[in-house]
């Protein structure tokens, strides 16, 4: 019997393309279920949006995903494989219940520190090195664990915060999983680029739909958000030890600088409007319209150049990292800082200046 052979190149390609089939085949009937059975956002004071949406899209980008990464991905080219699936089948019900009928934020956090526990503990997707900061490189397993749920969670909840308006959290997690795939490519990765792969096409099948589909718009809700932003968490921490003892033309020097750069817009604007809050004493989780997002709808753009303003920007942050990466990390954090503090100035000054005017 003659077996089909699939070469590392053909297995990321499929990937993308299963991916991609399965979410654009899921979402129309996702849409007739959430109408049917009335799952749909409805226009409220803090949402951007006019009419009343399903909230499914999230369900198609986690199976679509799921399946392409059981279907090629070899599980012993990443022996975490199995916990890296237990933890976002939990991350993805966690986003599913909420969606459908609500779930405390106490709930919320602590399913998210289960789930982090499980690919931390028995999957060993921990963070090892700290590439120089502070002059710190390896560093305790205690410590370890503890930034390492910090980063998880952090991750994960930036992009759900993200999911604010049309296409956002979608683009903004089509790019860092282009830019992490595209390392994990060149440093001969190939599984964890099959991965990201993956999770491209089947968000790329959801961003068709939420963006330029009228007829069957939807939201990726906080199922799909969670989901994008667990699993970016984790490819995260992968580059960052990774890129651990790497010598050559791909070695990145300040890996954790340039892994936050990859994820700049969503992490600088999360810790913005946090601080922000803070220092009008109010709680940190406090719904309100502060993200970058709300000021450049403030100022007239439509959702979808919001969408492309800020994903140029992303675009922007993965250049600078990638050419900077030999800088210390603490040199190309502050840089990466200092950037984003001007260019988010831009829009908040001027939203507040067309207030003033009118």
């Amino acid at each position: 019997m003659r077996y089909f052979i699939f070469t590392d190149d053909l297995r990321i390609v499929l990937s993308f393309f299963l991916s991609l089939f399965i979410s654009l085949v899921l979402i129309p009937s996702l849409i007739d279920i959430a109408r049917a059975k009335s799952y749909v956002v409805t226009p409220n004071g803090r949402t951007s949006h006019q009419h009343s949406t399903p909230t499914m899209g999230g369900i198609a980008i986690f199976i679509g995903s799921i399946i392409a990464f059981l279907m090629f991905i070899k599980v012993t080219a990443i022996p975490s494989f199995q916990y890296i699936i237990a933890s976002v089948l939990i991350i993805f019900f966690i986003g599913f219940k909420d969606d459908i009928i609500g779930i405390s934020p106490y709930k919320k956090f602590l399913g998210q520190v289960f789930a982090a526990l499980i690919v931390i503990e028995f999957g060993r997707i921990l963070l090892t090195n700290l590439h120089g900061l502070f002059y710190i490189y390896p560093i305790t397993y205690n410590f370890g664990l503890v930034l390492s749920i910090i980063t998880i969670i952090g991750i994960t909840n930036c992009f759900n915060l993200m999911d604010g308006i049309d296409g956002l959290c979608a683009s903004l997690a089509i790019l860092a999983c282009a830019a992490f795939g595209t390392w994990f490519y060149l440093t001969g990765q190939y599984d964890w680029v099959i991965l990201t792969a993956g999770i491209i096409g089947a968000t790329s099948a959801f961003l068709y739909f939420n963006l330029f589909s009228n007829r069957n718009k939807i939201f990726m809700g906080d199922t799909g958000s969670l989901f994008l932003g667990f699993i970016i968490s984790i490819i995260a921490i992968k580059f960052n030890e990774s890129s651990v003892g790497i010598s050559g033309v791909y070695a990145v020097q300040a890996a954790p600088a340039v892994s936050i750069g990859f994820l700049m817009v969503p992490i600088f604007d999360t810790l913005r409007v946090f601080i922000t809050r803070i220092v009008r004493n109010k709680q940190p989780f406090s719904p309100d319209k502060t993200h970058i997002h709300h000021y450049l709808l403030d100022l007239g753009f439509s959702h979808g150049k919001a969408t492309l303003i800020l994903t140029i920007t992303g675009v922007l942050f993965i250049g600078i990292s990638i050419i900077l990466k030999d800088l210390t990390v603490f040199w190309l954090i502050l840089v990466l800082v200092g950037i984003a503090t001007i260019l988010s100035f831009i829009p908040i000054y001027l939203s507040s200046r067309k207030k003033r005017v009118v």
